[in-house]
């Protein structure tokens, strides 16, 4: 695997962080009279599968699942050899892992499996330097020469280019290792709490604009381990069908009812709202203790942008309590990057739960709850990961606490701003080029996730080893992540890209939309120049 010369000539130029990439340079905006620049809302857009392909998909898991059990009945005689995990000598007892998933795995997933899990040795910026590997019986096991592969990074959640190795937030970052350490080795509740843990907490309640803010230590913990802390059986929580896993876990384990409606369907959520309330609890109708809406900012597979404005009005309506994950939309989105709360330019009142992670536009670790200072105190003590978990070590709280500082503005002379701008005007122009080229895009025009449709399984696997090949990393998404019927390539938008990254890697997609058949948009496609 790797670079074509005539592939290599961006990459050559860029240092493996992102601090060599300029953040200068605002875009021009239309301000109005008073200073203020107008909030222009990008609209949804999730094109009808084109039916040829629907039927192409589903026929080619039915060509799947045959060869898979003719190949799992030649394992099972010895034509094949099985090599796979298998349980011995245990006579009696029911299989652990004998599931559709397992078939899936051994069959479907694992002849692609190098398009997934893939190591690297760098920092995750706008170019990163993936692990070379090879295999030599199908994917089953991979060996390592000892060889990378630089490519244009368009996988990462690094958003506001903030994954760094040099500059002031990382000098920082270094001081507070040699004040702190690298670990807390205990809980808040015991000797875990750290002035500079009251410092971040302070600091992310002023940032989003609420009372008090509680940090937990890893991310994907902060909604399954605080969620039930706020809804118990006899409660009701309605969930957006395309939550995240962890949101969803964190409802399973609350014991509290748990009712989905469509994505981002304001007429089928107070449908549900309306029949909650008047038809109150099964069997006993006695009225819900309460009822709690669950719903991400901007949905990490779809890409789209949650209908906050309609929500909020709903939620007040029904007087119902609001739950928003911001995982992928705080610092990522809005004016001055505090989130769809900004975006909407809402008050962050009418949100009763902020719930964000640092995972992803801070370039840290660990995620946070915010809101009401009385909702704060009750989850610190409830909360399992806040009681129980070690808590977040101080380097990591340090990362998040300069970068924060950054976007707010306090520190670094405008380039949290300048970041975010270069974030927005690189996600519209990067949409714009694929909708033109006719791939069937995903997703708000805003939003930096950016999903491009391939439907059959066999493409993600096509798509991702040609950009690997032509110095492109990118994230292949199928099932169990998305509906069988739904495979996609999703790209993540970075402050760190520069234009001649972007145009590069626009370069070798439409290559490989050419070559794998993937542009199947039926919309008239423009000539028009898309400006950066």
């Amino acid at each position: 695997m790797g670079l074509k010369v005539e592939d290599t000539a961006i990459l050559d130029k860029a240092p493996n962080c992102c601090n060599g990439v300029s953040h200068t340079g605002s875009p021009k905006t239309g301000d109005s009279k008073d200073g203020k620049q107008a909030r222009r809302k990008g609209k949804d857009d999730f094109e009808e599968t084109p039916l040829l392909m629907a039927l192409s998909t589903y026929l080619s898991y039915v060509i799947l699942g045959i060869f898979g059990h003719i190949r799992d009945f030649m394992r099972s005689v010895g034509l094949e050899e099985i090599r796979t995990a298998t349980e011995k000598d245990r006579e009696g007892y029911v299989p652990l892992y004998q599931s559709f998933e397992s078939f899936y795995t051994r069959n479907v997933y694992r002849p692609i499996r190098d398009c997934f899990n893939q190591p690297i040795c760098s920092v995750p910026g706008a170019v990163i330097d993936l692990v070379d590997r090879v295999t030599d019986d199908n994917n089953w096991t991979f060996t390592m020469p000892g060889t990378v592969t630089k490519a244009i990074n368009m996988g990462s959640y690094n958003y506001l280019g903030f994954a760094e190795n040099s500059g002031p937030v990382v000098d920082e970052v270094e001081k507070s290792i040699r004040r702190y350490g690298s670990g807390t080795c205990s809980s808040r509740h015991e000797l875990g709490t750290l002035a500079i843990h009251q410092e971040l907490e302070d600091l992310v309640a002023r940032f989003l604009g609420v009372e008090a803010c509680m940090t937990v230590g890893m991310g994907f913990a902060t909604n399954s381990t605080n969620i039930p802390g706020l809804a118990q059986k006899g409660c009701l929580i309605l969930s957006d069908e395309l939550n995240h896993a962890s949101l969803i876990l964190g409802c399973r384990l609350s014991g509290a009812t748990i009712r989905v409606f469509k994505h981002n369907n304001i007429a089928d959520l107070e449908r549900k709202l309306r029949d909650a309330i008047v038809g109150g609890q099964p069997r006993t109708h006695r009225p819900w203790k309460k009822i709690v809406i669950i719903v991400e900012g901007v949905y990490s597979m779809e890409g789209s942008i949650v209908k906050l404005p309609e929500i909020v009005a709903l939620k007040k309506k029904y007087k119902a309590y609001l739950y928003v994950d911001e995982a992928h939309s705080i610092g990522a989105m809005g004016p001055t990057g505090r989130g769809v709360v900004d975006y909407f330019g809402l008050d962050p009142r009418d949100v009763d739960l902020h719930m964000g992670t640092f995972t992803k536009s801070f370039g840290a670790a660990g995620g946070y709850i915010a809101g009401s200072k009385a909702v704060v105190d009750h989850l610190r003590a409830e909360s399992h990961s806040f009681c129980y978990a070690a808590s977040m070590p101080a380097p990591v709280a340090q990362q998040i606490i300069s970068t924060c500082r950054v976007i707010m503005g306090e520190v670094g002379s405008g380039d949290g701003q300048r970041r975010i701008e270069r974030l927005a005007r690189n996600t519209h122009y990067f949409r714009r080029r694929l909708k033109q080229m006719g791939f069937i895009i995903y997703g708000n025009e805003d939003s930096p996730v950016v999903p491009l449709m391939l439907y059959l399984p066999s493409k993600i696997a096509g798509l991702v080893r040609y950009l690997m090949k032509r110095g492109v990393a990118t994230v292949g998404v199928g099932f169990p992540a998305t509906p069988l019927l739904e495979a996609r390539a999703r790209f993540c938008m970075s402050a760190s890209h520069t234009k001649e990254m972007l145009d590069q890697a626009l370069s070798v997609i439409d290559k490989a939309g050419d070559y794998l058949y993937l542009k199947l948009s039926k919309r008239k496609r423009t000539t028009e120049e898309i400006v950066y």
